[in-house]
């Protein structure tokens, strides 16, 4: 087995045992979570919707929570303009790219809770050797860096 990724400096990057923090849901449909800025930082990102110099600079200048803050709403699915420009272009990378669909994520959500999704991906992003988080960037896991199927 690999050296776990971290050092004694980096925080341990487990998938916590109780629920994951709904705010780790950003507007666009992406499970902060398993994003890896999250998984991978010595300061892990406390998702889209919080305040933080952790954030890396593309999350601090994101044109969809940018828009998002602009309206007295948490999420683009609510939005009567859904599915955007800046939605669709996202979309479209993310099915490329990582193989996954914020706007699923998004039905999921309006369909059966936030609870309920972020129970959802615990189950589908925990690392079944040790527990680490698996990102969905690149489906690494955040401590014994095993490569997920």
């Amino acid at each position: 087995m690999q050296k776990p990724h971290f050092s004694k400096e980096y925080p341990i990057m487990k998938m916590p045992n109780e629920n994951i923090d709904t705010d780790m849901f950003a507007p666009c449909g992406m499970n902060c979570k398993v994003c890896y800025q999250h998984c991978y930082h010595k300061k892990p990102c406390s998702g889209c919707l919080n305040s933080g110099k952790e954030k890396p600079g593309h999350c601090r200048k994101c044109k969809i929570r940018d828009c998002i803050g602009e309206k007295p709403l948490s999420y683009c699915f609510a939005c009567s303009e859904y599915p955007c420009s800046l939605i669709k272009n996202l979309e479209k990378s993310y099915n490329k790219r990582y193989q996954a669909s914020l706007m699923s994520n998004s039905r999921f959500v309006q369909a059966y809770g936030l609870e309920r999704f972020m129970e959802q991906q615990k189950e589908k992003y925990t690392c079944r050797q040790c527990g680490g988080i698996i990102s969905i960037h690149d489906r690494k896991c955040s401590e014994c860096q095993e490569k997920m199927k």
